[in-house]
């Protein structure tokens, strides 16, 4: 694919998008975020199908839907990629695969991933899954790389702005950067790290990828002990008001990245949260 096929493909995703747990959006919501402006909505939690993402894509109308991912581990790659061109059929072009290789404290048949998502991707490619419709999770420099190489791009998780400068280095130019990014609309330190701080020290601080990654960019244990340090939490977790927060989403368009998915923590809609972030910036 030339150069500028791979810019039409990375400019549909838009510069801001909207990440959440299957299941985390009604279609009203789902219509909402659209209506909002943002560019994508990014689904996680490991699906074994992909049923959930065509309620939000019968919802919608335009907006971009992805997976943030689905785990090769417990999704066949065959049966999946004939879920992609179902779904290509009735929402041409709309939908962009998201997988990745999970982690080994989680998975019982955890292998070498490096390995075991380039089969993943053989198997996609014989089932002509196109290229530039694939999005992996990439934290570390291999997974980047083939990223780079067998994909559109990368969608690395629970990062700061500093991966994200490391990640476009090691991307180069016209590779989707994609990397998400966690906020608590409160001007509140303390009780914005009260939510943010549960649902990253529970599993991440505790999942060996994450905290390698971390410690790469110079996080130590003590930073990583105990539900993670504040000065970790805040990198990791924006808080503020609504401008404050835009800012801090948006150093990673600064550093490189050409999208960036916010996840609302908290419990209840997260509309009014992404309705003032996304104003922040009109």
């Amino acid at each position: 694919m030339t150069d500028s096929g791979k810019t039409a493909h990375i400019q549909r995703f838009g510069r801001h998008g909207v990440w959440g747990w299957f299941g985390r959006f009604s279609p009203d919501e789902a219509r909402e975020i659209e209506r909002l402006g943002y560019g994508t909505i990014w689904l996680g939690g490991s699906p074994k199908h992909l049923g959930p993402i065509r309620k939000v894509l019968d919802a919608t109308e335009n907006i971009t839907v992805a997976t943030g991912i689905v785990n090769i581990w417990n999704t066949d790659a065959a049966a999946i990629a004939d879920e992609f061109h179902e779904l290509d059929r009735d929402f041409p072009g709309r939908f962009y695969l998201g997988i990745g290789a999970g982690h080994p404290e989680a998975t019982a048949e955890y292998r070498k991933p490096y390995e075991a998502v380039g089969e993943y991707l053989d198997v996609l490619d014989e089932k002509n899954v196109p290229t530039e419709r694939r999005v992996l999770a990439a934290l570390g420099p291999k997974m980047l790389r083939l990223s780079a190489d067998r994909a559109l791009g990368a969608h690395p998780y629970l990062t700061p702005p500093a991966h994200t400068a490391i990640a476009r280095e090691t991307l180069g130019e016209d590779v989707l950067l994609a990397p998400e990014h966690k906020v608590v609309l409160d001007t509140d330190p303390q009780a914005a790290r009260a939510v943010g701080r549960p649902p990253v020290d529970q599993p991440y601080l505790h999942l060996r990828n994450y905290t390698s990654n971390l410690k790469r960019l110079g996080w130590t244990d003590d930073d990583i002990a105990n539900g993670g340090s504040d000065a970790l939490i805040d990198a990791l977790v924006a808080h503020g008001d609504a401008a404050s927060i835009r800012k801090q989403v948006d150093e990673h368009l600064a550093a490189g990245a050409d999208h960036v998915a916010i996840q609302v923590l908290g419990d209840g809609s997260p509309i009014d949260q992404l309705t003032a972030i996304i104003s922040a910036g009109a």
